[in-house]
């Protein structure tokens, strides 16, 4: 199977703009779409993917041997890698997606004016969206599904260490769009490891409307400091744990565990685990074991090391550091207003949860810290578009603008005014 809109030219800026005036051109038909052709696409598209397991594999591996000669770190090639499992998953969640009501044409609002003119605020697509991220193969799949649902055309482009398996990825999207009658140019991918084709759409904001970045601190920094169109910030997920004082044991040390060790790579994953000193020793005492004892690297300050001689010592650079890794910062704090502050100041903004069963301090934490997804008594891991119920994410953006927290087809929507009238003017 090719790699997908493979060009005749090697120079990133012509490519991309290429890509993005096909792009732009297919937005149109996509935009005014049937909802049933959308489905048909998602369905032919999640059946072409388990069709393409052989070939899938088969990129995946060249795929995660460039990653090894790159020496990506363990996390990174487990982010990296498909299994038959993954693939069916990314198959299963563009039919999910197919499954999910169409945003485009919702009517948001409806009202009349004392004039007779009847106004309503109704969704429509963004356009043509960019989305750059990393590592991530399945990211091909969950974004070019959630741009077709919500009638967007995506330019792909992924990392340099995905590129095989993600070329197979959009193909089967792109057959599934020809099978719906569909074009092609609906969903593209950058066909080149060039590092220039990111700056290539970040500066062609008459044929891209939002970029969407999902990667490292310095893919993001970049973004965000070159791009001329809307960005929908995906920054670190430097998540927090916070065990409350009146937290059950059981549930603390089994949710601690969950949101460190269940996978290390992902945005989602717990990075500093604060506890209340009031708990009881035994509590951390017991969660330290738990992840010590699988292979988990400790960094406390000086009364966690106190309790257990495994914990290293934690710089102040740990509390700002998402590991993505068997690694763990751990503090001891005065109660929830501390364990607010110090998420409210070394965090990210992405998704903090408390384990409590006060439900004081649960309702304090979840209004006062300041970030897109806080939660009571649950795992980080679940910090997920699809668990939340939205088929699949684009991201989880941690700005303030138009979206914030798991990027689903709503989000990948804007809106426009319908006014009608039986011939008033404005006096």
């Amino acid at each position: 199977m090719s790699m997908a809109t493979a060009l005749d030219t090697d120079d990133a800026t012509a490519q991309v703009r290429a890509l993005a005036e096909a792009a732009r051109a297919a937005s149109h038909t996509l935009a005014l779409a049937e909802t049933g052709a959308k489905n048909d696409a998602l369905t032919a598209a999640a059946n072409a993917i388990r069709g393409a397991e052989p070939a899938l594999l088969e990129a995946n591996a060249k795929d995660v041997a460039f990653g090894q000669e790159k020496n990506l770190s363990a996390a990174m090639i487990d982010r990296l890698k498909l299994d038959p499992a993954r693939i069916e998953a990314m198959a299963a969640g563009l039919e999910s997606v197919a499954a999910l009501p169409d945003p485009v044409g919702e009517v948001m609002a409806a009202w009349e004016r004392p004039n007779g003119l009847r106004i309503e605020r109704v969704r429509v697509p963004l356009g043509v969206i960019g989305v750059i991220y990393e590592s991530r193969p399945n990211v091909t799949a969950d974004a070019g599904g959630l741009c077709l649902k919500s009638g967007n055309a995506a330019i792909l482009r992924g990392g340099s260490e995905s590129i095989h398996s993600s070329g197979v990825i959009t193909e089967c999207l792109q057959r599934g769009l020809e099978d719906a009658g569909l074009p092609r140019a609906c969903i593209q991918m950058v066909p080149t490891r060039d590092r220039a084709a990111v700056g290539a759409m970040l500066a062609r904001p008459d044929l891209i409307d939002v970029i969407v970045p999902r990667g490292g601190k310095s893919l993001i920094e970049r973004v965000m400091n070159e791009a001329r169109m809307p960005v929908f910030a995906h920054l670190e997920g430097l998540c927090h744990v916070y065990v409350d004082g009146a937290a059950d044991p059981e549930m603390a040390r089994a949710i601690a565990f969950n949101a460190k060790m269940r996978r290390t790579g992902i945005c989602g994953a717990a990075e500093t685990l604060l506890v209340d000193r009031r708990a009881d020793p035994a509590i951390l005492q017991a969660i330290i074991s738990d992840l010590a004892e699988e292979g988990c690297e400790l960094r406390g300050d000086e009364d966690v090391r106190k309790l257990d001689g495994r914990v290293k010592d934690a710089t102040e650079d740990d509390w700002y550091t998402e590991y993505l890794d068997t690694i763990l910062s751990v503090r001891l704090v005065d109660g929830v207003e501390a364990a607010i502050d110090h998420i409210n100041h070394y965090g990210s903004h992405h998704t903090d949860s408390i384990v409590t069963e006060d439900a004081d301090a649960a309702r304090r934490f979840l209004a006062e810290v300041d970030s897109a997804i806080v939660m009571h008594n649950t795992s980080t891991q679940f910090a997920d578009g699809g668990e939340f119920g939205m088929g699949a994410e684009i991201g989880i953006s941690t700005g303030r603008m138009h979206a914030r927290g798991p990027v689903g087809t709503e989000q990948l929507t804007s809106f426009k005014y319908v006014v009608r009238g039986e011939g008033q003017i404005r006096p």
